[in-house]
């Protein structure tokens, strides 16, 4: 169980090194790529939250402390984005540069840290749903970590500093999975109340991150494509946690 939820937190934290692909596709043709990526994602994060860890929190902890355990993470994970996101306000700012990126690190360096607890508290209580949760986690990763490489670069990081910044900041996730099970046998039904955590902040990352950018395209035909992504984000979540059975 621990080394599942180990070994799917390599994997998400290996996704950092997406920031390559910056060096290597146009322009045009990143942003095409992310039009579908963070549609797909959307689905997937709303899949993961609404139809599997809220239910299985509700399953083994009573409905309204899995709903408060879900309001805390909408609530943390609004802290943690604005810890990271705050800079939007003042990027064109050059004297906050250099500041900005490192506290664009910390903050997520504690994003990526409870995105361990989120898997940890998945594979807790089923492989298939900590496949789930995983294939969601990694989903809306990739636009977070090409953004935070962006913002490195911008703030005069070298690429290959950039490159391993995001890397062993992304590793912190590992720890987030050793502290649950340090946690877990202290107190009781912990990944419960860490899955419905989880769900909440699932919840956030999909309404207040990824939402707005698909508001921003106003072509109907590729608004049609996007709905068609969050639609099978759900479909994946659904076909695989019914396939792995949860």
């Amino acid at each position: 169980m621990i080394l599942e939820a180990v070994a799917a937190t390599i994997i998400v934290s290996l996704v950092s090194l997406i920031g390559i692909a910056l060096l290597a596709l146009k322009k045009e043709t990143l942003d095409s790529v992310l039009f579908y990526i963070i549609s797909f994602a959307i689905g997937s994060l709303l899949g993961a939250a609404f139809l599997d860890l809220l239910p299985e929190s509700i399953e083994g902890i009573k409905a309204q402390s899995a709903l408060m355990s879900a309001l805390a993470g909408i609530i943390l994970f609004f802290i943690l984005e604005r810890l990271v996101h705050w800079h939007h306000a003042h990027h064109d700012h050059k004297e906050h540069e250099k500041p900005l990126a490192y506290l664009s690190l910390l903050g997520d360096a504690m994003h990526n840290f409870f995105d361990g607890v989120a898997i940890a508290a998945s594979f807790a209580s089923s492989p298939a749903l900590g496949i789930a949760t995983t294939m969601a986690i990694v989903l809306h990763e990739i636009p977070q970590e090409l953004s935070d490489f962006t913002l490195l670069l911008y703030s005069g990081f070298s690429v290959k500093k950039a490159i391993i910044s995001n890397l062993l900041v992304a590793f912190t996730a590992v720890l987030g999975v050793f502290a649950f099970f340090a946690l877990a046998s202290y107190i009781e039904n912990l990944n419960y109340y860490g899955m419905a955590l989880a769900a909440g902040g699932f919840i956030y990352v999909a309404g207040s991150d990824l939402i707005p950018e698909m508001h921003k395209e106003t072509e109907t035909k590729k608004s049609v494509l996007q709905l068609a992504a969050v639609l099978a984000g759900i479909m994946m979540i659904w076909l695989l946690t019914s396939t792995l059975g949860v």
